[in-house]
């Protein structure tokens, strides 16, 4: 290494001048390296946030989701189930209203112009009223017990009835409301019943006639025509629906201090033990 001979005015510069020995690089305080174990966390979240954004590609939804309502944010995950499966139910029963009518023309004809027409009309009633005149303020459990009463002692529509009396069951064990918000939740007990309510009202459909033999409404054909099972089928989706709704809530109440726990550790100790070194 080379060391110029001219006369050094400094001291500080004069000490280095006879120093020919490299001395190593310092970095101001500022410039300091970041810890290892902090490039570890950064590189484990980096990877975590990239393997989420990864798998979100990988679920695609059903094209069934409805866009966010005003209403929505009012509803806990809990209530949008619930609410979901009572839409779910309140079809299913509208599909099995309009193939009874279409096998049991005679009980439309008591009071509309079309099967179509005798549909609108019952779930004007149930949604605004006022109720249906020839039920006498039967609903719920009722009203399905009027629509299998013999001849002589009710002469309305059978099916409307019905319908009635299904719809009635069906918000009762929603709470008693058409739509959860935070503040109401599954009665368990009462989805339970309801559930089995449908069953014994497909039993029924299935069982109870009249007194020349024919059975009071019919529902299920299995023949030489043909197949149609869309009374059973939807039916059996609504005691589906109902009895794991009654399972939820069951749980729910079951699992409140242990999620509450749960809850509160990862809130608390989550962070913390996200840098425990494994």
């Amino acid at each position: 290494m080379l060391i110029f001979k001219e006369k050094v005015r400094s001291p500080w510069l004069a000490a280095q001048a006879q120093d020919d020995n490299v001395r190593p690089m310092r970095l101001p305080p500022s410039a300091s390296l970041v810890p290892a174990h902090a490039h570890r966390l950064l590189f484990g979240s980096l990877i975590a946030t990239c393997a989420l954004l990864a798998g979100c590609g990988m679920f695609h939804d059903t094209k069934r989701a409805e866009p966010y309502t005003q209403g929505e944010w009012l509803e806990s995950g809990a209530n949008r189930v619930a609410n979901l499966a009572l839409r779910d139910n309140l079809e299913s029963v509208r599909r099995v209203q309009l193939s009874l009518y279409r096998r049991n023309p005679r009980e439309w004809r008591k009071w509309a112009t079309s099967a179509d027409d005798a549909v609108a009309r019952t779930w004007q009633a149930i949604d605004q009223g006022p109720p249906l005149p020839w039920l006498r303020g039967a609903t719920g459990i009722e009203a399905v017990r009027l629509a299998f009463a013999p001849p002589e002692t009710y002469a309305g529509d059978r099916v409307a009835a019905l319908v009635t009396g299904w719809a009635a069951m069906l918000k009762q064990a929603n709470g008693d409301t058409w739509r959860q918000t935070m503040i109401d939740g599954i009665s368990a007990e009462n989805a339970f019943r309801a559930a089995r309510n449908f069953e014994i009202s497909l039993w029924l459909l299935s069982s109870r006639t009249g007194a020349d033999g024919q059975p009071l409404l019919l529902s299920t054909e299995i023949s030489e025509r043909g197949r149609n099972l869309v009374v059973d089928r939807e039916l059996s989706k609504v005691v589906a629906r109902l009895d794991l709704l009654a399972a939820q809530a069951d749980e729910k109440y079951r699992r409140a201090a242990l999620d509450f726990s749960q809850n509160w550790l990862m809130g608390n100790l989550g962070p913390l033990l996200a840098m425990v070194p494994r």
